[in-house]
């Protein structure tokens, strides 16, 4: 538990400062110096391998970095909206943790919704308000 607690820790600030426009700027100096420097290197194979090696690391590390804080704060999202339809008089509570379902329940409940949808625009094109609870 405590190693997970470090990992998200050190994902969570690292993506903050590699969030920060200074980072982009160093990022950017970095690519500059690279091309700067390409004339004095001849170009040469080694030169070109220096800042694909580079940037490939960077990448794979980055990609999970990302992720983990994409997961974190999805999580945290869903979580705020489940509360929000639990403590919403006349939701569906059948909705809470969607996210979890089998894509055949969900292209059920996204049917139900998109034709919901419809109606309610044809409520509007009639001149009509598309406010209230449909099913009642």
């Amino acid at each position: 538990m405590a190693q997970q607690n470090l990992y998200a820790r050190f994902a969570k600030n690292t993506a903050a400062i590699c969030g920060r426009s200074f980072v982009f700027s160093g990022a950017v100096g970095i690519i500059l110096v690279w091309l700067v420097t390409g004339p004095y290197f001849q170009f040469s194979d080694t030169w070109q391998l220096v800042i694909n090696t580079g940037t490939t690391i960077i990448t794979f590390l980055m990609v999970f970095l990302i992720q983990n804080t994409q997961n974190r704060d999805t999580e945290a999202i869903q979580l705020k909206l489940d509360e929000l339809i639990r403590a919403t008089q006349g939701a569906h509570n059948a909705l809470l943790d969607l996210e979890e379902l089998e894509q055949e329940n969900l292209h059920a409940f996204k049917n139900k919704y998109l034709t919901l949808a419809k109606a309610a625009r044809e409520q509007l094109r009639l001149g009509n308000l598309d406010t209230g609870t449909p099913e009642v």
